[in-house]
């Protein structure tokens, strides 16, 4: 019998050689291992927990990964293209677009499929470890990049209805914060809209598995595992409801400054059909750093993931070895929480 070569499952064809310690660096794993989860979700036939919009509500539902994913993830057909630009969204955008996790594609064809941020996130984080278990959240790190993609996302979704959703924001000059802070409340307002205008034509933004651990410690889970799944309109309700929406606030917050980030995107797709989001970003820092877009502790988000799933994951630590194949923990960096419990917990591969 032929041994099996380290590897990933259902990650058959990707721009990624499991075979080599390379693909299983920290933040290759951290965008891998989800897509895997994915596939393994979809053997068992288990839907993915979706965080949607439903009758202009914030929705948590259910999904199967081939709908999420626009092809049966098993089926042969799938290329998995980690760290790459979902090229449709070009149009959109001056310069470079910016690459994102996952990109789905057509084995055959190459044709993009979907273009999907990815957040492996623990569970509980530190502001919620000595709650109870269903009070237990995530935090969720978001990138500038990400918040480009949503615009095209949202522009993408809402085509011909796109600009009766965007207000004329003309006389506004978004680099000063006080002028900003005085349109807060339509920004904010605007951002809201789109969520429930983008209901009918909403599809998956962001993947956020999560793997939980006993309180904080290093140990798994019994239940460990699962997947969330937010729609681009969801997201969009998220940023609306995370925003602070107080025009008289003495400054604005990273969150805040997201809303105005998306609006401003959305207002130069309007205005000129496209947009150029380093200028943006770069240009409306308001005395932050922007590395990052921000980032909502886990008992912010304990509030639209909350579910069962969310205090018993669906997969046990003991299905891991079914998903990490052919010995591959044994080429994991243990520079992360998740990587360090995999590496240093052989028995779960017996």
């Amino acid at each position: 019998m032929t041994e099996m070569q380290p590897g990933l499952f259902g990650l058959n064809k990707s721009n990624r050689d499991f075979t080599q310690k390379e693909a299983w660096g920290k933040n290759q794993f951290n965008s891998s291992f989800p897509a895997a989860l994915c596939c393994y979700l979809s053997s068992k036939k288990i839907a993915a927990n979706y965080l949607c919009v439903d009758h202009g509500k914030f929705t948590h539902a259910f999904a199967a990964i081939e709908k999420l994913f626009g092809i049966d993830p098993l089926g042969g057909q799938i290329y998995f293209a980690f760290e790459a630009q979902h090229s449709p969204y070009q149009r959109f955008l001056v310069g470079v677009l910016p690459r994102t996790d996952l990109v789905l594609q057509r084995a055959d064809t190459g044709e993009c499929l979907a273009g999907l941020e990815v957040k492996l996130t623990a569970l509980p984080d530190n502001t919620t470890c000595d709650l109870p278990e269903q009070d237990y959240g995530c935090e969720l790190v978001v990138r500038p990049d990400t918040i480009a993609y949503l615009a095209c996302s949202v522009a993408a979704g809402l085509k011909d209805a796109f600009a009766e959703n965007i207000p004329d924001f003309d006389l506004l000059d978004w680099t000063q914060p006080k002028e900003v802070l005085a349109e807060i409340p339509v920004l904010i307002e605007t951002v809201k809209k789109i969520s429930c205008n983008l209901e009918a034509k909403q599809k998956p933004f962001l993947i956020q598995p999560v793997w939980k651990t006993v309180g904080k410690s290093p140990e798994l889970a019994e239940n460990c595992l699962d997947v969330f799944v937010w729609s681009d309109a969801a997201f969009c309700y998220f940023i609306s409801q995370i925003a602070n929406k107080n025009k008289d606030a003495n400054g604005i917050s990273r969150q805040t400054r997201t809303a105005v980030w998306l609006c401003k995107m959305l207002h130069d797709i309007k205005k000129n059909g496209r947009f150029n989001h380093e200028q943006i970003v770069d240009s409306l820092s308001y005395n932050t750093k922007n590395d990052k877009a921000f980032a909502s502790a886990g008992n912010i988000t304990n509030k639209y993931m909350r579910c069962e799933r969310l205090e018993i994951p669906v997969i046990t630590k003991h299905e891991i070895k079914n998903i990490i194949l052919g010995g591959g923990q044994n080429l994991l960096s243990p520079e992360r929480r998740f990587d360090a419990i995999i590496f240093n917990s052989p028995g779960l591969f017996l």
